[in-house]
C-alpha cells in the first residue's frame, strides 16, 4: 500500500457460522425457482392477452364471405354482429346497445358457485342455531 489508508478487514455477511456450500446452493436454487415461477405466470398472462388480441384482429379482418351481411367486412367483436356498411358499424359503436354490452363484458362472469349459492345449495354461511336459541324459541311459542 502506498502511503494511504489501511483497508478495514472484510466482515462476513453471516451473523454466526457461514452456511455450508450445499445450503447456499439450495437457497440459490429456491430463489431461482421462485423467480422462474413468477416469470412463467407473467408470461402466461402475456400470452393470453396476445392470443385475445390476435383473435380480435382475426375477427375484424375476415376474408370475404358473401353469405354474411356486408360480406363479413364490418364486424363488432363485442356484440358478435355483422353490419352492411362501415357507417352502420360506426353508428352501432356509438349506440346505447353497444355501450351496455361493453359494460356487461367488463363485469366478471356469473360462476357456477354463485348460481349454487343463489339456489341455496352452496356452503352455508350462517351457523346452525344453538340449543339455547332453540329453547328460547320454544319458551316464547308456549
Amino acid at each position: 500500500m502506498k502511503g494511504g489508508r489501511r483497508q478495514a478487514p472484510r466482515r462476513s455477511a453471516y451473523a454466526g457460522e457461514r452456511p455450508s456450500t450445499r445450503a447456499r446452493i439450495c437457497k440459490l436454487a429456491e430463489r431461482a425457482a421462485a423467480r422462474s415461477a413468477e416469470a412463467a405466470a407473467s408470461t402466461a398472462t402475456l400470452i393470453a392477452d396476445e392470443s385475445a388480441d390476435l383473435r380480435r384482429v382475426e375477427l375484424e379482418a375476415q376474408p370475404l364471405d358473401f353469405e354474411k351481411p356486408g360480406p363479413a367486412q364490418h364486424y363488432c367483436v363485442e356484440c358478435a354482429k355483422y353490419y352492411e356498411t362501415n357507417a352502420a358499424l360506426t353508428s352501432h359503436w356509438h349506440s346505447k346497445v353497444h355501450k351496455q354490452r361493453c359494460k356487461q363484458l367488463k363485469e366478471p362472469a356469473y360462476t357456477i358457485e354463485e348460481s349454487k349459492h343463489a339456489a341455496g345449495l352452496g356452503r352455508a354461511e350462517r351457523k346452525p342455531p344453538t340449543v339455547a336459541a332453540v329453547m328460547e324459541d320454544v319458551v316464547l311459542a308456549t
